[in-house]
């Protein structure tokens, strides 16, 4: 099913009375879900995050804008976040199964019905951009409400949609179709919003004027330099030309980055830059930044847009703040993630956090996640849910066979029903043989002298997590499988034409019943693999471990092969028996083999000199 995510920025952050209107409007659009809102009372804003279909995220998202438009007055608004309207921007995100693309025509279908009947210009921004001085939300933003009824006076600057006249009490609103974008606050020790911002300039993409003279610790208090007539300058480097075609050459080729693109963002004019001030780009792509205060905490914020986490990473921009704060004796005390943050993201960061502390990242996803939570300091000012506050975790419907207690587990394979059954007990089987040759790789990764075997249980570690997440899926998944299959034994059969689709159903049926407990089997073989290496390379005194987590792989290959070869017997297609007759027998004996290996290798630690 197709799945949109909307975030739209609303300039009321205050009043509850008037966010829950617009909240309640939004929420109760059908199809639609909500996951978050979060107003910010200095910055007089609210984040609203809802996913839902295309049609009910269209529906919903203009029920949100029009509520706005009718109970928030911009000519009363005042607020530390830059804004333009009563929606400053509303952002449409493909989450699954849908394209940017498809994205920027449901950005196009709202932004013409605000404008129709709202009566509110509206611009389109980012990938839904139609003109290129559009793409970027600042632009489009730069002199905020109290400077669009003039900028809309500009041809340049009529909008995509409504009418090229200012609305005074709704202002603009910019709509588009855009990656996922992280709102990312970092917490400083001091009240000064200025030393916040002198490190936002650091951060952003565009970066900042050069200053020279007082600079150290604070760049700001430094005097600006300005190029002069016929003398043009870099600004990461002392290099100067009376051309500025050379000077972008040297920057192309020595710093590895378009001059041109950085005068334009600075809106200065490559043809007439005497007297302006030279300019240096900011270390990260993807990144914008501003600094504030924020009453509500008592501390200066740099409040970051991550616009693309797959290239500049939220552990990336903190570690660098850490490093920027130090040097100018300020602390970072921790952060702050307004909205939702994607699950990749998140358990990116927290990898990178266990490798630097020399602990293994193969270790459950929750566990990934506590540390990039803690290592970010994301509860120092706020609670942070990850059920909440993550977009994108890995699900399992709620009445799920692996979600039972183990004893509810067991007492339901009990009864007297076809499944759960041996199936299903054989992938649990290899879940916990997986999840053994983690454990004692684990435990003998970080400890002292066991750096020579870390290189070779790491991923160990990180695989038999993997293997036995998917192992755990199956255990459903076989149920599920054979589910199936009985449906179709209870299809109408009255006429030839239902019977042949009966027929065609339960082969079909039984197939795909082969094909959970076949891919059982193979990944109870995988897991067998580990513990013999997590036998050979881990901690000896875990050495039983490992070898009883060879043991009940290997019942989950027996079983898993025993439940492929059960199903055969009613399927027809000779050749697709005997490809998986071969394919068994194959399974069979490796894992027999891989078994003995690792027993082996326990009989063996138990014998005393």
């Amino acid at each position: 099913m197709q799945l949109v995510e909307c975030v739209p920025n609303f300039s009321e952050g205050r009043d509850k009375t008037v966010i829950d209107a617009i909240v309640n409007e939004i929420k109760s659009t059908d199809g639609v879900t909500l996951l978050d809102v979060d107003p910010g009372a200095d910055m007089n804003r609210t984040v609203v995050t809802f996913v839902g279909s295309p049609d009910a995220i269209k529906e919903g998202a203009f029920r949100g804008i029009k509520k706005a438009s009718e109970l928030i007055d911009m000519r009363k608004h005042s607020g530390s976040h830059p804004r333009m309207g009563t929606t400053d921007v509303c952002p449409f995100v493909p989450v699954r199964d849908i394209t940017m693309e498809e994205c920027t025509e449901i950005a196009k279908d709202v932004g013409k019905r605000i404008g129709d009947e709202l009566g509110i210009p509206v611009f389109l921004y980012e990938n839904s951009a139609q003109k290129p001085e559009r793409k970027n939300l600042a632009n489009i933003r730069r002199g905020e409400y109290e400077g669009m009824e003039k900028k809309l006076q500009d041809p340049k600057w009529h909008p995509d949609f409504g009418p090229a006249e200012f609305n005074v009490k709704s202002g603009c609103t910019a709509m588009g179709a855009r990656e996922f974008l992280i709102a990312y606050n970092i917490n400083l020790n001091t009240r000064e919003a200025v030393y916040a911002t002198d490190i936002a300039f650091e951060l952003r993409k565009k970066g900042r004027s050069v200053r020279e003279g007082n600079t150290d610790p604070y760049y700001f208090k430094g005097t600006i330099k300005r190029h002069d007539e016929n003398r043009y300058f870099c600004g990461s480097c002392d290099y100067k030309s009376e051309s500025i075609e050379k000077v972008a050459e040297h920057t192309e080729k020595e710093h590895d980055y378009d001059l041109y693109w950085l005068l334009r963002a600075h809106e200065h004019d490559p043809t007439d830059l005497v007297g302006n001030s030279v300019k240096r780009p900011g270390k990260f792509d993807h990144v914008k930044a501003i600094g504030w205060f924020v009453r509500e905490f008592d501390c200066a914020q740099i409040s970051i847009n991550m616009t693309n986490y797959k290239v500049t990473a939220l552990h990336q921009v903190y570690e660098e703040v850490k490093k920027l704060a130090e040097q100018r004796g300020l602390t970072v005390t921790g952060s702050e993630i307004v909205g939702l943050v994607p699950y990749q993201a998140l358990l990116d960061t927290g990898v990178y956090y266990l490798n630097r502390q020399g602990r293994s990242p193969g270790v459950p996803y929750v566990d990934i996640l506590e540390t990039a939570i803690q290592s970010l300091g994301l509860r120092d000012k706020t609670a942070f849910d990850i059920e909440e506050k993550v977009i994108g975790l890995p699900e399992t419907e709620k009445d799920a066979l692996v979600k039972m207690d183990t004893d509810e587990f067991v007492h339901e394979v009990s009864r007297d029903s076809a499944a759960p059954g041996g199936g299903s007990v054989s992938a649990l089987a290899g879940a916990l043989g997986s999840a053994l040759s983690s454990m004692v790789s684990n435990l003998s990764i970080g400890k002292r002298g066991t750096e020579k075997v870390e290189e070779d249980l790491k991923p160990v570690a990180n695989r038999a997590q993997e293997i036995k997440d998917a192992l755990l899926a199956k255990v459903d998944e076989d149920t599920d499988a054979f589910n199936d299959y009985m449906e179709a034994t209870r299809m109408p059969s009255g006429t030839d034409e239902e019977r042949q689709k009966r027929h065609d159903a339960m082969q079909t049926g039984l197939k795909n019943a082969i094909m959970v407990p076949f891919g059982t089997a193979e990944l109870c073989l995988e897991a067998i693999e580990l513990c013999k290496t997590a036998a050979m390379k881990g901690n000896p005194n875990s050495i039983t471990d490992a070898g009883v987590g060879a043991l009940v792989a290997w019942a989950g290959v027996q079983g898993a092969v025993y439940n492929v070869r059960i199903n055969m017997k009613d399927i027809e297609d000779e050749d697709f028996i005997a490809e998986h007759n071969q394919k068994c027998e194959q399974l069979f004996e490796a894992g027999k083999q891989l078994t003995q290996e690792v027993r082996m290798q326990v009989n063996d630690s138990f014998i005393k000199d």
